[in-house]
């Protein structure tokens, strides 16, 4: 059984906007302004790319009437979309979703775990670095560590740091000695969605994903 869309056509106009932004164009599957999109509608990024490759189609009437209407006035679009804003509540998402049940999926990726920096994707970052060094790289100055930390904005001993918890994940190293921290239970999550796969899925994955940082 197919999952079931929050999709609603209304959404077509901030659809609209985000593939106007210059470069005009279909946007990366997880581009900050896809996923910020997504968030804020509960659609995921691979819906709102399936919908933007609709609208560079041209592929129904109902498209072509609003490319006909809006392409060339973005001011308009503008307009349009903080009307719908306005209209539908999400200037105050909180007071728009009280009391309906709104079911999250790729949301939490994007999301601080506690009170730290570090979010889901930014471990599925981690780990995918994780399968492509060496214990001995696991290091600070380790150029793919350094380079990593400046992506997402943390320290690279933050990265050195979850790549020695994700080892002690790692069933290679039964023998390591494991110590519990509240980030424990979440990478105990990603390496059970991500470690024991296919690792060039995590890499394609993780491509995609850098796309988030590169603003």
């Amino acid at each position: 059984m197919a999952k079931k869309s929050n999709w609603t056509d209304d959404y077509w106009l901030y659809v609209m906007q985000l593939y106007m932004r210059k470069p005009t164009g279909v946007k990366p599957l997880y581009s900050k302004a896809a996923v910020d999109l997504g968030i804020e509608i509960h659609v995921h990024p691979r819906e709102i790319r399936a919908r933007q490759q609709q609208i560079e189609a041209i592929s129904t009437p109902r498209i072509e009437r609003i490319w006909d209407e809006y392409a060339d006035n973005p001011r308009k679009l503008a307009r349009a979309v903080r009307l719908l804003r306005s209209m539908k509540g999400f200037g105050s998402a909180d007071e728009f979703y009280e009391g309906v049940e709104v079911t999250e999926s790729f949301e939490r990726d994007f999301r601080p775990i506690g009170d730290t920096d570090i979010t889901p994707v930014i471990l599925i970052l981690v780990l995918d670095l994780y399968f492509r060094l060496t214990p001995i790289t696991m290091v600070p100055e380790t150029p793919e560590v350094a380079e990593l930390a400046r992506l997402v904005k943390l320290p690279s001993t933050t990265i050195a740091n979850l790549l020695h918890l994700f080892r002690q994940q790692d069933p290679m190293f039964t023998s390591l000695t494991s110590h519990s921290t509240p980030l424990t239970p979440h990478l105990k999550s990603i390496w059970h969605r991500y470690g024991n796969g296919d690792t060039e899925v995590l890499a394609q994955l993780a491509r995609e994903l850098r796309q988030y940082y590169l603003v």
